[in-house]
C-alpha cells in the first residue's frame, strides 16, 4: 500500500535528499512482509508460475550479498552470484550480443563525423568554393555542421516519440535507415545545396541513434559493468573515426575521391540494420509499458541465471513502485505528456540535477576542442604540413590514438568513476592543447615543427580518449529516472550535437581571424572552464543501479559543491600533494542502516 510504501521510505526525500543517504526501498520489509508483496507482484503481473523463483529473487534482491543464507538455492545459482562479483564479465551471449550491435551503431557515428573531414581537401574545390572567400568559408561550415543542427534540432527530439512507438531497438532501425540512405545521397551530390540537405538528413538519424543506443546499452547492463559496457559507445564511435580516416586516406587518389569518401559511411549502418533485433529488447520499456512478462523474457537472455533476472525484475518494480509514489504524493506533479516532461527537466528538483550534470558533461566534449580536430584536423594539419597527402595521414594517425586510448577506459570507468576520470584527464588535454597552438610559432624549415604540432594533436587524443571521450553518453544514459529517460538524453546530446554545429560553424573563420595558435589556444582555455564546472556539478554515478541514482540526484548542489571545495579537495591536497598518509576520507554518500558503501566523493 502507499502508506507502507512511505513507511519504508522513512524520510529520504528524493528531491532533497540532504544527508547523502542511499536506501533499498526493501530493507525495511520484514520476511512475511517481503514474502507477501512478492506474491502481490506475481498475481498483479500474471507471473505465479514463476512465484517460487520469485520468492528467492526477492530474499537476493533484499540483500545481494547474504546469497549463502537463503534457503533452496542450487549451487549453480550460488556459482552464478560467486561469479557476478569475481567474474562480472562472464555475461551471457544475449548481453554481449547487444554490446556488439550497439558498437556497430556507435560505429556509423564515427564514420559519419569523419567522411566529410577528409572530403573538405576536395569536395569544396569540386563546388567551385573558395576557403579564401567570407561567403564560401561560412558555406564550408554550414555543410560540415548540417547533421549537428538537424540532430539537435529534430533529430534527438525524435527520439522520445519513437522510442514510445517502436522501442528502443525500432528507434534504432529507423535512424540507421536514415544513415544509410542519406550517405549513399551524398556521394550523388552536385551542388552544395544538395550535400546541405543530404547532410541533414543524416542528422535525423544520428540524432535518434545517439540518443537511444546509449540508453539501450545502459538499461540491458548489470550495474556493476554498466559504464564499461555503454562506454562502448565511445571507444566504437572512437573505431569508426579510425575506419573512417582509414577509408579516406584509402581512396583519397581516385578522381572522385570526396564521392567514395561521402558514400562510405553507409558501409557500417547495414549490419545495423540486419542485428539491431537480435539483441533483446531493454527490460525497462517493457516494465514502462507494463509488460512484465516481456521483461522478465529479456532478463532472462540478459543474466546468467533465471535467478538473477528474477531479483532484477523485482528490485526494478519495487525502486519504480517508490518512484511513482512520490511522483503522486510530493510537492512536484508529473504529467506524462512530452511537453511537460520538458520542462520538468528544469523544474523538478532530482531531475533538475541529472539535467545540469548530463549537460555540463555534454558541453564540456565540445569546450574541449576535440570536434574541432575530428571535423577539420585534415584541415589543420594541411596548414602544418602542407601536403594532402601529409595531412590524411596525420589524421589516420589521430584516428588511430582515439580508438587505441579509449580501450583502457573499458575498465577504468567502474573501477575508478566516471568522476575521477574527467578530473585527471582535462588538466592533461588543456597543456597539450596549448602547447600544439603553440608549435605553430616554430618556423616552418624546422623539422620540430611538423613533429611538435602532431605530438601535442595525438597527446590530447590520447587523454581525451579514456575520460570525455567515453563519460559524457555513458553519464546521460544513466542519469534520468525511467519516466524521463529518453527526454532527458534527448535534451543531452541535442545540447552536445547544438554547440557542435556552433563550432564546427564558426571554426573556419575562427581560423582565418586567429590563425590556428589563436583557435587552439582558446580552446586551450575552455578546457579549464569545463574541468571547474565538472568539478562542482557532476556527481558519481558508478557502481549504483540506475534506480539508485534518484538518491544521488536528490542530494542538493549547494551540499554536492560545499563537500567537493571543503572536504574532498583538502583530502587530495593533504594527502596527495604533502604526502599526509594519516589523513582520513570523509564520504560523501552512504546506504542507511548497516550497508556500508565506497564512494570516491
Amino acid at each position: 500500500s502507499n502508506s507502507d510504501i512511505a513507511d519504508e521510505q522513512n524520510g529520504i526525500n528524493l528531491n532533497r535528499n540532504i544527508y547523502a543517504e542511499i536506501e533499498n526501498p526493501l530493507d525495511h520489509f520484514t520476511p512475511e512482509r517481503l514474502a507477501q508483496d512478492i506474491t502481490q507482484f506475481a498475481q498483479e503481473y500474471d507471473l505465479t508460475e514463476e512465484l517460487e523463483l520469485l520468492q528467492k529473487a526477492g530474499q537476493l534482491a533484499r540483500d545481494r550479498r547474504a546469497y549463502e543464507t537463503i534457503e533452496g538455492l542450487r549451487q549453480a545459482e550460488k556459482d552464478a552470484l560467486h561469479e557476478e562479483k569475481h567474474r562480472p564479465f562472464k555475461q551471457p551471449l544475449a548481453l554481449y550480443i547487444t554490446v556488439i550491435v550497439c558498437s556497430i551503431g556507435a560505429a556509423v557515428q564515427g564514420w559519419d563525423q569523419t567522411s566529410l573531414n577528409s572530403a573538405n581537401l576536395f569536395w569544396a574545390k569540386a563546388m567551385n568554393l573558395d576557403e579564401g572567400n567570407d561567403r564560401d568559408n561560412w558555406i564550408l561550415g554550414l555543410v560540415n555542421a548540417a547533421p549537428y543542427i538537424s540532430s539537435s534540432v529534430l533529430g534527438c527530439w525524435l527520439s522520445d516519440p519513437l522510442n514510445a512507438r517502436l522501442g528502443r531497438r525500432g528507434t534504432i532501425f529507423v535512424a540507421a535507415l536514415f544513415c544509410f540512405t542519406s550517405a549513399i545521397g551524398s556521394a550523388f551530390t552536385r551542388n552544395w545545396k544538395q550535400l546541405f540537405v543530404c547532410r541533414l538528413l543524416l542528422g535525423i538519424g544520428m540524432g535518434a541513434k545517439a540518443s537511444t543506443i546509449p540508453v539501450l546499452a545502459a538499461e540491458n547492463a548489470p550495474a556493476s559493468i554498466r559504464g564499461s559496457l555503454v562506454m562502448g559507445w565511445q571507444l566504437w564511435v572512437s573505431f569508426g573515426i579510425f575506419l573512417g580516416f582509414s577509408a579516406n586516406l584509402t581512396v583519397y587518389t581516385s578522381s572522385i575521391n570526396w564521392r567514395l569518401q561521402l558514400g562510405s559511411a553507409s558501409i557500417p549502418a547495414i549490419p545495423l540494420l540486419l542485428g539491431i533485433y537480435t539483441c533483446p529488447e531493454s527490460p525497462r520499456w517493457y516494465i514502462k509499458k507494463g509488460r512484465y512478462g516481456d521483461a522478465y523474457r529479456s532478463l532472462k537472455k540478459l543474466r546468467p541465471t533465471p535467478l538473477q533476472a528474477a531479483s532484477d525484475l523485482y528490485y526494478i518494480h519495487s525502486q519504480i513502485k517508490l518512484e511513482n509514489y512520490l511522483r503522486r504524493s510530493g510537492d512536484q506533479v508529473y504529467r506524462n505528456n512530452y511537453i511537460n516532461r520538458l520542462i520538468q527537466l528544469f523544474t523538478i528538483p532530482r531531475i533538475r540535477r541529472a539535467t545540469l550534470a548530463s549537460v555540463t558533461v555534454m558541453l564540456a566534449q565540445q569546450l574541449c576542442g576535440i570536434n574541432i580536430l575530428a571535423f577539420y584536423s585534415s584541415t589543420l594539419f594541411l596548414h602544418a604540413f602542407h601536403s594532402n597527402k601529409a595531412a590524411l595521414l596525420a589524421s589516420w594517425g589521430f584516428g588511430l590514438i582515439n580508438f587505441v586510448f579509449a580501450l583502457p577506459s573499458v575498465r577504468l570507468i567502474d573501477k575508478y568513476g566516471r568522476r575521477l576520470l574527467l578530473l585527471f584527464t582535462f588538466p592533461h588535454m588543456a597543456w597539450c592543447m596549448a602547447a600544439a597552438a603553440f608549435s605553430f610559432y616554430i618556423p616552418d624549415g624546422s623539422s620540430a615543427h611538423n613533429g611538435c604540432i602532431a605530438l601535442f594533436i595525438f597527446l590530447f587524443a590520447a587523454f581525451y580518449s579514456p575520460g570525455e571521450g567515453p563519460v559524457p553518453f555513458t553519464y546521460s544514459a544513466e542519469a534520468f529516472p525511467l519516466h524521463h529517460r529518453e527526454v532527458g538524453m534527448s535534451f543531452s546530446v541535442a545540447t552536445n550535437f547544438f554547440w557542435a554545429g556552433v563550432l564546427t560553424v564558426v571554426f573556419p573563420r575562427l581560423m582565418n581571424e586567429l590563425g590556428p595558435t589563436g583557435a587552439l589556444g582558446l580552446f586551450a582555455g575552455f578546457n579549464i572552464v569545463a574541468l571547474v564546472m565538472i568539478f562542482l556539478w557532476v556527481p558519481e554515478t558508478a557502481q549504483r543501479t540506475l534506480e539508485e541514482l534518484d538518491y544521488i540526484f536528490a542530494h542538493p548542489t549547494r551540499r554536492h559543491m560545499r563537500y567537493q571545495l571543503f572536504t574532498w579537495l583538502p583530502f587530495v591536497f593533504n594527502r596527495y600533494i604533502l604526502r599526509n598518509k594519516d589523513v582520513k576520507f570523509e564520504s560523501l554518500y552512504r546506504f542507511r542502516g548497516s550497508r556500508q558503501y565506497r564512494e570516491s566523493g
